[in-house]
Parts: structure tokens; sequence; C-alpha cells
């Protein structure tokens, strides 16, 4: 497995470098985010660690500017911002996963780890629930003749709900599939991209799919 690591503060890089080698990980680091960007499309990388405070070009415009060349490797960022708007603005540039600093190597090789398997995992075949339609290859989304354009979390969430109808999806089993980590102060995020997912799937549309559990979590369902 093959990892690009971008950050600045080289002793910090070095720290990541050596434990995740340790770990039978083979890593490439670039120090700013010009270089992240041309290297992190090469399509070698398993996973990218992205710290967010970059000089030249920040972490967060790194990750748009990847998605937008339709580079789909999962993301990591690391940041030392830990408020909910923050952790929203990297989740909604298209990372799929945010460690605050500093933290604990055992912590950032979980995440690492889930990432690199949900990122190797098999696509599967396009998924189906009344009139919505989830493509798993090209990402894309239809609920009947509308496509639907969903941020790279909000797709996830829907993804997970797709796959689980008619079941009441906790908070906690929603951090743990979605975010790949069973985090806490995630629930606060959970309502967020429920809420961001909702007005996009039901809002326009007569039927409504996606259903609030009172005191537990979410179904997808049809009333």
């Amino acid at each position: 497995m093959k990892i690009l690591v971008v950050e600045d503060e080289k002793k910090v890089a070095s720290f990541i470098k050596r434990g995740l080698e340790e770990e039978g990980f083979t890593v490439e680091v670039a120090y700013d985010g010009e270089e992240g960007l041309k290297m992190g499309q090469d399509d070698s990388f398993n996973l990218i660690l992205m710290d967010l405070m970059l000089p030249g070009k920040d972490g967060l415009e790194v990750v748009r500017d990847l998605r937008e060349k339709d580079v789909r490797t999962p993301v990591l960022c690391l940041t030392a911002k830990d408020k909910v708007d923050d952790i929203v603005s990297g989740l909604d540039s298209g990372s799929d996963d945010y460690l605050t600093k500093p933290f604990a190597f055992a912590e950032l090789l979980a995440r690492v780890r889930a990432l690199v398997r949900r990122g190797t995992s098999e696509r599967g075949a396009e998924l189906t629930f009344a009139d919505l339609r989830l493509d798993p290859v090209s990402h894309k989304v239809w609920r009947g003749e509308s496509e639907i354009d969903l941020t790279t979390k909000e797709y996830a969430l829907l993804e997970y709900m797709m796959r689980n109808p008619n079941q009441t999806l906790t908070r906690s089993m929603i951090a743990e599939h979605v975010w790949d980590y069973t985090f806490d102060s995630f629930t606060n995020i959970i309502d967020v991209y429920v809420n961001y997912l909702r007005k996009k799937i039901d809002r326009d549309f007569d039927k409504k799919l996606i259903h609030t559990v009172r005191g537990v979590g979410y179904v997808l369902k049809e009333d």
C-alpha cells in the first residue's frame, strides 16, 4: 500500500512517514500544496494524508483541485482546527475523513487502515430505492429523472443508507461506516449532513424518503 503525506512541517512529516513505514506502508512526502497537487494525481497512491495549513496552496484547495481532476484517492485531512464548521469545510472539499492535531499515532493508523480498506473494496452495481438511484462507479445520484449533485460525504452517507434501507441507523453506526471510525463528537456532524442530504433528496419531492427516528437515528424508507 502506497501513501502520500502532504505536510510542510518536516518533523511531523518524518514522524508520520517513519511510523507508517514501520507498519508496512510505502510513503512519499510533499512539503507544499503545489507539490502535493502534482504528486496526488498519481493514481498509484492508495491514500493521501493532507495537512490543511500549507504554503502556496492550502490543503482544502488541493483537495478540491484533485476532485475536479476526477482523482478519487481517499483523503484524510490533518489540521489543528476542530470546530464543526471547519470539519464540514474539510469534508465538503472532497476529503473522506478529518483528524485534528495533536493526535495519537494509533488513532491515525486506525483511520488510515479504514480508508485504505474502503478505497480498495469493490464498488458494485447500481443501487435503487423507490425512485432513487445511485451509481457507485460514477458516483452519480438521481431522484426520478433529476440528477442530484452531492458532496463526497453526502454521497457516502446516502450510499450507506441505500445499502441498508428500512433499517434504523444509529448515529454510532453512521459514524463507524461513513466516517470509518467511532467518534462521539461526530454525532453533531452527522445531524448536519443528514439535513444537507434531506434538502437535496426530499425537499422538492412529495414522497419523503429520509426519516428521523427520534432519539435513535435515521432510516431510509417509503411512507
